[in-house]
Order: C-alpha cells, then structure tokens, then sequence
C-alpha cells in the first residue's frame, strides 16, 4: 500500500475503486489518497487548468471565493499582508484582499511562479481549491505554515470527502488526488500546534499561536 502523502504513514487500505482510479485511506490522518502511479503527468495536468475560466470580473467566481474571504478578513488585522498559494489563471482572491486593504502576493507553479514569496513571512495565506491537487500535502502544507508570522492564518477552501465517496462528484476530476476529512484537518492542526475553524462544508481557517 502506498505510504500516505499527507501524514507519511504505511497505515493505508485500498478504499475504493472505479473506472478511472484506486483511492487509499490512511487510517492516522484519514486522508483519502490516489496512488502516484494513477496521477496525471505535469503536462496533462497543466491541460486541464488551462480550461479553467475563472476571471476577476465574474460576480460569480466572486461570491463562490468570498466563502474563505470574508471569515478570514474578519480576522486579520488592518494591514495584514497575505500571499494567495495556487492563485490559478485568473488570480482574484487575492484582488479581493488587496481591494479590501489587506495586500497580497500570488503564486503559482504553472501560472505565476513567485518562489520569493515562499521564503518570506505573512500575515495570511489562502489556499482556494488547491490541496486537494498536492502531490505531497504533508510537505506543502507545512512549508506554508512556517511562512505564517505568529498569529498568522492560513485558509484553505477544499470539499471535504462526504459518507458516501462513491457518488460523490468531486473525486471524478483528475486533477483532484487527495481528500480531506475534518478528521485531516484535526490530524493537521495537532500536528502544527494551530488553532482550526471550520467554516460550512469547504473552508477551514488555521492559525498560527
């Protein structure tokens, strides 16, 4: 069995298959796992993105992104400086922040790259529909919360996997490689010593002491 991506450890069984994929649940962190030898390659990866149509002027794509926006800029601090990590095609959660007075740096691997924002400090970071495409969460999410200043938040927007996974919709996209419970939340916030809020059935905002 493959060693789970988020915690590192060997306690994973095969959960579910369907047509397309295996997916592996880690019975420490209850993470839901698909196998690397059954993710996309960077190119094909990158392929799917592209197709993405998510633009700053859409008051659509707005009021989906203010469910992470307005809890946590309720909680930042007049000033705040942030940094949106996996800002997509079409940056606009940080725009938002900016627009609200609260500054913030993007960066994206395959869209706009800023490794100096990943050594750097910050008030906030966001994380919108992006861990659930980590290769190795347990490494990103970690590297990004020693870039929180004490006191810092990180907020993160994902699905949290539902009791029935089989019908569920979102682990249909092959870009989606791993799947967070609240119990992964959990694992991940006594991991780092953070404080954990969740917010609905998608966003958790994690903070720094």
């Amino acid at each position: 069995m493959p060693a789970c991506p988020l915690c590192s450890s060997n306690a994973t069984y095969h959960f579910h298959r369907n047509a397309q994929r295996d997916y592996f649940r880690c019975r420490v962190c209850d993470l839901i796992a698909v196998p690397p030898n059954q993710r996309l390659g960077s190119e094909a990866e990158k392929a799917v993105y592209d197709q993405h149509d998510n633009r700053p002027d859409d008051p659509r794509y707005r009021a989906f992104l203010s469910r992470l926006f307005i809890p946590l800029s309720q909680r930042l601090e007049a000033g705040a400086e942030g940094l949106d990590f996996g800002a997509g095609p079409g940056p606009t959660l940080s725009l938002m922040f900016a627009e609200a007075g609260f500054p913030t740096q993007i960066h994206d691997p395959f869209f706009h790259p800023n490794s100096v924002a990943l050594t750097q400090q910050h008030d906030f970071i966001t994380a919108s529909e992006v861990v659930e495409h980590l290769f190795a969460p347990g490494e990103v999410l970690g590297a990004l919360v020693k870039c929180l200043k004490p006191g810092g938040w990180l907020g993160v927007m994902t699905k949290r996997t539902p009791a029935d996974f089989a019908a569920w919709h979102y682990k249909q996209d092959p870009t989606h490689v791993v799947f967070f419970s609240e119990a992964s939340f959990v694992w991940l916030a006594r991991k780092h010593d953070l404080d954990l809020i969740f917010f609905g059935p998608d966003v958790v905002l994690l903070r720094r002491p």
